[in-house]
């Protein structure tokens, strides 16, 4: 079947890249205080549910790599810590769960983030250790934290300054965010973290529908303060097209592709195109089904595929969802297969993070000189 468009000879010219990126990224460049990372990793922790644990070890295979040839780089530059729920019926945001979490469950989840050894300190630990080893060309890495949604009409959150809130008032709602931004500025502060800069905050919920009104004036408070304001809506999700407008400083699509063999590898042409078109940036999707023994890897090489072929890799910045610790389990299989995927996807985030600019983003740094 042929291809989508072309995605408008989107191959043979990156000029349409370019543009779309000079006319939506641009603004939210300007705005947004903090720079976004150019590789922004999930680390999915503080949910009862998940079985494994972020210590130094874990994290150590994210923070760098060693090539074939024995040689260093550094891999993500972006973390972006985060949960939908905590594993004991209380949801981070709509549907997850029946009941919502309330300021006990939100002030634990960043209290968890913050203990020594684990989650943040250990991966502040893990890259105190690489640059001990290799002290050339280390930028702080950007800390992005996962913002719970207030789920409307919830009565029973909890209070600030003696005030109970209710989340059927909007500035109630707000006023719960504003809560989690300084608290989570607090923890930051006290951690004392050298390697690390806290850069933004990520809305949890993936669609507008419950907070289409609410967003915007998160996003304007998160900016007051001095970060930036991430955004991953799913597929088509209710409101994606909307993200400038909604309040975010820069959003991801997902392709949703990994998961569904019966979905085509059309779905990366579609994706590829609704992201340029409404000057978004794109996912990177996989877990631990990547595995040889599972199956998908070779979903997850037609997003590498994809990214080669779009000028996503070259061009744009990119999240990276993978499951729980896929990235880790594919980097310590003992299947060579493994480890090759392992490979062929560090090898472009470490090309990644070695050049001065990603292309867009040069080009879009040259038109704000002239």
């Amino acid at each position: 079947m042929k291809r989508i468009v072309n995605l408008l000879n989107l191959r043979s010219s990156k000029f349409f890249v370019y543009v779309l990126m000079l006319t939506f990224v641009l603004p939210q460049l300007a705005s947004a205080i903090k720079p976004f990372a150019r590789d922004m990793v999930l680390i999915y922790s503080g949910g009862q549910h998940r079985s494994y644990v972020w210590n130094k070890d874990k994290l150590t295979p994210y923070v760098s790599m060693e090539d074939e040839k024995g040689n260093f780089h550094w891999l993500f530059d972006g973390f972006l810590f985060l949960e939908i729920h905590n594993g004991n019926g209380r949801g981070f945001a709509s549907y997850y769960q029946k009941q919502a979490a309330r300021k006990l469950e939100w002030k634990k989840l960043l209290d968890d983030y913050f203990t020594p050894g684990l989650n943040i300190c250990a991966l502040n630990d893990a890259i105190e250790a690489a640059r001990k080893e290799n002290p050339k060309n280390f930028t702080k890495r950007k800390i992005v934290l996962g913002m719970p949604e207030p789920i409307p009409n919830v009565d029973y959150w909890g209070g600030i300054d003696g005030k109970s809130l209710d989340f059927s008032k909007q500035e109630d709602r707000l006023a719960a965010c504003q809560w989690f931004v300084d608290y989570a500025t607090k923890k930051f502060e006290e951690a004392k973290l050298d390697n690390l800069e806290l850069s933004g905050f990520y809305w949890i919920a993936e669609e507008a529908t419950n907070s289409r009104d609410l967003a915007r004036n998160v996003g304007d408070y998160v900016r007051l303060k001095g970060y930036n304001f991430n955004w991953i809506p799913y597929f088509k999700s209710d409101g994606f097209q909307e993200w400038r407008n909604l309040g975010f400083d820069i959003a991801y699509l997902q392709p949703n592709y990994f998961f569904n063999q019966d979905v085509p590898y059309e779905r990366m042409d579609e994706t590829s195109k609704l992201a340029f078109e409404n000057g978004m940036c794109v996912e990177m999707e996989f877990d631990e089904r990547a595995m040889k023994s599972k199956g998908f890897g070779y979903r997850l090489s037609d997003y590498i595929k994809a990214f080669d072929q779009y000028g996503i890799f070259e061009n744009l910045p990119i999240a990276y969802y993978q499951g729980g610790t896929a990235f880790y389990n594919l980097c310590n299989s003992p299947e060579k297969e493994d480890n090759d995927l392992y490979m062929e996807l560090a090898r472009r985030i470490a090309n990644r993070q070695e050049k001065k600019e990603l292309k867009g983003m040069e080009h879009i740094k040259e038109m704000m000189r002239k």
